[in-house]
């Protein structure tokens, strides 16, 4: 069994991140990555112009909203992803539609037992029906417009009662994201600015030109696996499964349909890589990169030690959300956040050679610079930004 080590899988995540050579189009690099992590909006955009040659936010907005050639959808661990129309059909038979049972149960469950409908299911069925008519003639509402134009979406929903975190919901928000989550309606162009999280809901098949494709759930989970091995190997069965939200069946039986080799990691972990991709990558390619808030490469392991080192409690939140980090060369050595007047400021949480300190302050300069003023404010907060932030 070949033992890869982190200096070879810091050359492959540079390489095969568009970190160390970034791809020429958004489309590709959200392709390669199994898609660009979009819960956070701001997320999206600056994974994108950290990969992408002379990226513009035309370029992704263009994509997005005009050419449609990216989809913004729910996917791997219940998490928003901007992805491409075909691994958008494969992340959804592999990952999105196991959701809709518990979603839907949940919400019925929440319409009975707060006295909105004694017929839970019949309620819900009425709603959907009434949702999507009301979106047909305008194409694209938001989810404030769908409840004037639908009574039953003016319904409220309490959660917490008595309780600090506690509040209402309208039932709008339960039933717009089943219906995303059924692939029923997708989200289309946001209300505000490109850092707004709110958007406006199209039908699936008017907004993509046609509903996505029906692929068999294992055929889906093998093809995106074989994908994520591609870009996130050598990955342990711990890594993979985080990642995919699946159970230990599931990944058995994506691995067992397609072709992997085991390898040794470092620590003697044993790992999978694609049979295909077992050659030995090397990479001279020196790079820095400020990645964002939720960044798919920050996020992609659950296993992160070989590229975090000791930095966890400063750079991710309770919840295990990733703030903004400094990246050189395959590893995290810092954070960087903005402070009110929306200056970029680095932080490093570990010593860096001259030439790398040089390469992260030009990088630091550019970022500043593209972002022309635009405050970005992690929606997860983490203890390195909050200090930066500070006066």
């Amino acid at each position: 069994m070949r033992t890869i080590g982190i200096r070879e899988r810091r050359a492959r995540l540079g390489l095969r991140h568009g970190l160390a050579t970034p791809f020429r189009t958004v489309d590709q690099a959200a392709e390669a990555m199994i898609g660009l992590h979009s819960s956070d909006p701001a997320t999206v955009f600056l994974s994108a112009r950290s990969r992408v040659t002379r990226f513009r936010r035309e370029d992704l907005e263009d994509a997005l909203y005009d050419r449609r050639s990216l989809v913004r959808m729910l996917g791997m661990r219940r998490t928003l992803f901007v992805t491409t129309l075909e691994l958008a059909a494969v992340v959804d038979a592999a990952c999105t539609k196991a959701l809709v049972p518990g979603e839907r149960r949940r919400l019925i469950g929440m319409l009975e037992d707060q006295g909105i409908a004694g017929d839970g299911a019949a309620w819900l069925r009425k709603a959907n029906r009434a949702t999507m008519r009301a979106l047909r003639d305008p194409g694209e509402l938001s989810g404030g417009e769908l409840s004037k134009a639908v009574p039953e979406l003016r319904a409220k929903l309490v959660f917490g009662e008595g309780k600090t975190w506690g509040g209402e919901v309208g039932v709008s928000t339960r039933v717009l994201f089943l219906l995303a989550t059924e692939g029923t309606i997708v989200r289309g162009r946001p209300l505000g600015t490109w850092v707004s999280g709110q958007y406006r809901w199209a039908p699936t098949d008017a907004w993509l030109g046609a509903p996505l494709p029906t692929i068999a759930t294992g055929a889906a989970s093998a093809e995106l696996l074989r994908r994520w091995l591609l870009a996130f190997g050598p990955a342990t069965a711990t890594d993979i499964r985080w990642f995919m939200g699946w159970t230990q069946a599931k990944l058995r039986a994506a691995l067992l349909a397609i072709e992997t080799e085991q390898v040794a990691l470092d620590d003697g972990t044993n790992a999978y890589l694609l049979a295909d991709d077992a050659d030995e990558v090397r990479s001279r390619k020196r790079w820095v990169a400020l990645l964002p808030g939720l960044d798919p490469t920050t996020m992609g392991w659950k296993e992160r030690d070989w590229y975090l080192g000791p930095h966890g409690a400063r750079l991710f939140d309770r919840n295990g959300n990733a703030g903004p980090t400094v990246w050189a060369d395959g590893r995290i050595v810092g954070g960087w956040g903005q402070r009110a007047d929306a200056s970029v400021v680095v932080r490093y949480l570990e010593p860096v050679e001259a030439d790398t300190e040089a390469r992260v302050e030009e990088e630091r300069v550019r970022l500043e610079s593209w972002l022309d003023g635009a405050r970005v404010t992690a929606r997860f907060r983490t203890p390195l930004e909050k200090e930066i932030e500070a006066p």
